[in-house]
């Protein structure tokens, strides 16, 4: 990796979703807004926020990667991302649609196990205050 070029590695709670070298530039989304890095910025910490971290190499051209709410470590010429989730894409267009469909799809899902878990929690506090009646 040449000294003028970083290393991007996009981490998953299960796994390693992205690990690239010879970055020249990365732009990041944070809740105050998006921000650029280049090789020789100052180490730094920044909170993201949902939505796409872009990065460029000579091999690959620009990149798009969408991203959920995580953590991005500068340090030296190394740079980490740790999101929940993430998505890489050819070009916006794509990566939107391609977003909406999996984050929907995990929406509806998330949305079905707390109806089941509401089922479930009214179902044991039911059977509960009957443990508790007292007798006659």
């Amino acid at each position: 990796m040449p000294p003028d070029r970083m290393l991007l590695e996009v981490l998953l709670p299960f796994r390693v979703f992205l690990r690239k070298r010879d970055v020249s530039r990365i732009v990041a989304e944070t809740a105050g807004g998006a921000f650029g890095m280049l090789p020789h910025r100052l180490d730094c910490v920044a909170a993201l926020a949902p939505g796409i971290l872009t990065f460029e190499t000579p091999a690959d051209g620009e990149v798009f990667i969408a991203v959920d709410d995580g953590v991005l470590v500068k340090t030296g010429l190394d740079v980490r991302v740790s999101v929940r989730r993430a998505m890489a894409g050819a070009d916006l267009a794509t990566l939107r649609d391609t977003v909406e469909r999996e984050f929907l799809a995990q929406d509806e899902q998330a949305r079905s196990l707390r109806t089941v878990m509401a089922k479930l929690e009214t179902g044991f506090l039911a059977r509960f205050a009957r443990l508790h009646k007292p007798l006659p």
